[in-house]
């Protein structure tokens, strides 16, 4: 199995149910809802795209976005047409953007298109690129023979899915360090890894079609990443916010939404439990089933108090690195012990 028969299949099985909801560049970033059949014909078009601008097997494409369904699209584009995708942080700056390119030597980028102006700099001293993709309100006014504009390329190019070029064992992503200790590194990640990766979590996890999983990480961050690709593997909804800067549209979307599944690190956590014993009303999280923190432990305090917020709720305290995500776990049931 390939990583974006994760989204071929869902679409086949629930193709009227909603896939995902999020803010969409198009149009004037309002938040979207798109189908499965909807999503998995957007990232065929964008496949169709980046074939036609003679993207072979394994060329790593560059996704500098925000969190949107235009990013997730990308993603599963990429893999569609055979290339490997590099989900880069937007707020990056310069100098550790051109190192990344250069690093993997991206030769498609898709940004958005209020960076252009410092995507360009980058571009410059990134000799590997051949082709940009720009996201935003405004059609693109530029030399065509480098540039397209996302939004025409989902009205051009054929809804069909683009001839199989992968198997398992080929590259399907390269996901960076922060490099908050020196340069970033890339780990490079097959099909098979994130198949595997991808299964063994949603096992441990009980997932099923009618969960509603919010995800407030960016995509770059691995446990970002595998929110939409996980619930696109079992068929559910995913919930794509842009981060966690503004808790309460988080909080108001998982009781309108009747989210199940809340992802988090300590620090979201902290931020949440300090709303809830400040709000003068209680909240009502009686939706959700499961809680997941990773990236460092939960102190025992906040384990307590997420019990009371999240009363229904199983507590998952994971670890892996990047290479291997999240395929250690503590049952919630040994949490105490």
């Amino acid at each position: 199995m390939l990583l974006n028969d994760f989204l071929q299949n869902s679409a086949q099985q629930y193709p009227d149910k909603t896939a995902i909801v999020g803010a969409m560049y198009q149009p004037s970033l309002q938040e979207g809802r798109k189908s499965y059949k909807e999503l998995d014909e957007m990232s065929n078009s964008l496949a169709h795209a980046l074939l036609d601008r003679g993207l072979e097997k394994g060329d790593r494409v560059g996704v500098f976005l925000d969190n949107s369904i235009e990013s997730a699209v990308s993603i599963f584009g990429i893999l569609k047409a055979g290339g490997a995708f590099v989900v880069v942080n937007p707020q990056t700056k310069a100098q550790k953007l051109t190192f990344m390119l250069n690093n993997c030597a991206a030769k498609y980028l898709i940004i958005d298109q209020k960076y252009s102006q410092q995507i360009s700099t980058v571009v410059e001293q990134v000799p590997s690129v051949k082709s940009i993709i720009l996201c935003g309100e405004e059609p693109v006014a530029c030399d065509t023979s480098l540039v397209m504009d996302f939004q025409d390329i989902l009205s051009a190019y054929p809804k069909n899915p683009p001839p199989q070029r992968c198997i398992d064992i080929d590259l399907a992503a390269i996901i960076y360090t922060s490099g908050s200790t020196g340069t970033p590194k890339g780990v490079t990640l097959t099909h098979l890894n994130m198949v595997s990766a991808a299964a063994s979590i949603t096992q441990y996890l009980e997932n099923v079609p009618s969960d509603i999983v919010i995800n407030v990480l960016p995509l770059a961050f691995d446990y970002g990443l595998y929110q939409l690709l996980m619930t696109c593997k079992f068929g559910g909804t995913l919930i794509l916010e842009k981060s966690f800067m503004y808790p309460y549209v988080v909080i108001k979307k998982i009781e309108q939404e009747k989210v199940t599944g809340f992802p988090g690190v300590p620090t979201t956590f902290a931020m949440l439990l300090q709303i809830v014993e400040r709000a003068a009303s209680s909240f009502n999280f009686d939706s959700i089933r499961y809680v997941t923190n990773t990236a460092a432990a939960l102190p025992p305090k906040h384990v307590l108090q997420l019990r009371e917020v999240f009363p229904k709720a199983r507590i998952y305290s994971m670890y892996g690195v990047t290479e291997c995500k999240r395929v250690t776990y503590l049952p919630p049931e040994e949490l105490d012990r």
